[in-house]
């Protein structure tokens, strides 16, 4: 009878350590018959939205188990709505995905107001593209025509939201250099920033370079809007404008700078929730950079006019710890710039 029962009880317990599943099972069994739910701090129709529709179209040949994606738009407070729920609400077994701002690890180690999140405790699946920043504004508006205008007269610029470049560029090069940036908050995209641009509402905006010109290819072709500067050291050269650094002064300013920028080389960011089991990230990685990489979805971002620079997921951890490390004093400052008053 003994012997009867200690043999039920480890057939019970082998059948409870097979149902328990999540974190033992292999990958093809895991995501076969799944849906992964790919959630978005950007609103519909902004390049994030795009990329990330992209990217569902073609990871599921290359994730084992071909789970389905369902995207979802989260947007709010320059992504953090998303990034919040990301890292305190959303399942941690890799069935959800996360696309937010490049500034998203630069804002949670700053620790911005709003911020329920370490960076260092996502799990980073990668960025398919690299872009550039800058600064625009109309050619309508006579008084600004070059970057050194902004020293002597208003450009009026829409936001974002905290967290987000839209926002904090006009307002750190205003706070930093002394630009006279006037920054008028409540857009929800940069989309809608540029409509208020064509209606005549905003003068300007700082944005991403690519971003810019895709709402409307023509801009700055034709003249209706121009590059007053981008903001990495070396320049765009198709944009014919100068760099952010020609008018810095000093090294703390070109420091300060440096950190700002430094989230440029984010991309366009995918992650995890903390916590996801270690195998199941290093094989989602792999999935990630096999999609990016196959010719398939290449060509077909050639066509969409996407340019693709895969930063793969180590190295994304990598730019965050060596983001940490930086000079107390600098991150202190950025953050007491940007959280000033818009105006």
């Amino acid at each position: 009878m003994r012997r009867a029962l200690v043999a039920i009880s480890l057939a019970a317990v082998a059948l409870l350590a097979s149902a328990g599943g999540g974190r033992t099972q292999p990958a093809d069994d895991f995501f076969r018959g799944r849906q992964i739910r790919f959630v978005l701090g950007a609103a519909p129709g902004q390049d994030y939205d795009v990329w990330a529709r992209f990217l569902a179209r073609h990871l599921p040949r290359h994730i084992p188990g071909a789970p389905g994606f369902v995207v979802q738009n989260m947007p709010g407070a320059g992504h953090l709505l998303a990034t919040n729920w990301l890292y305190n609400v959303a399942p941690r077994d890799g069935t959800v995905w996360g696309s937010v701002s490049r500034n998203i690890p630069s804002v949670g180690l700053q620790q911005l107001s709003g911020v329920r999140f370490d960076p260092l405790k996502f799990n980073w699946l990668g960025s398919p593209e690299l872009t550039n920043r800058g600064c625009f504004a109309m050619t309508k508006n006579p008084r600004i025509k070059t970057a050194a205008d902004l020293f002597e007269h208003e450009l009026v610029v829409g936001g974002t939201g905290a967290g987000s470049t839209v926002t904090e560029t006009p307002k750190l090069l205003r706070g930093l250099l002394g630009m006279k940036f006037k920054v008028v908050e409540g857009y929800v995209k940069p989309q809608d920033a540029q409509f208020a641009m064509e209606s005549g509402e905003l003068d300007g905006m700082c944005s991403t370079v690519q971003s810019f010109r895709n709402f409307r290819p023509d801009w700055i072709r034709s003249g209706v809007a121009r590059v007053l500067f981008t903001l990495e050291r070396d320049a765009v050269p198709w944009t014919g404008a100068p760099t952010i650094y020609e008018f810095t002064k000093t090294d703390e300013q070109r420091r300060m700078l440096e950190y700002f920028s430094s989230s440029i080389e984010y991309g366009r960011p995918i992650l995890l929730p903390p916590d996801v089991p270690a195998e199941r990230v290093r094989m989602l990685r792999r999935s990630f950079e096999a999609t990016v990489n196959d010719p398939l979805f290449r060509d077909e971002a050639q066509k969409l006019g996407l340019e693709i620079t895969l930063r793969s997921g180590e190295q994304l951890e990598a730019l965050i710890r060596s983001a940490k490390d930086a000079s107390p004093e600098i991150i202190e400052r950025i953050t007491r710039i940007i959280q000033s008053p818009a105006n």
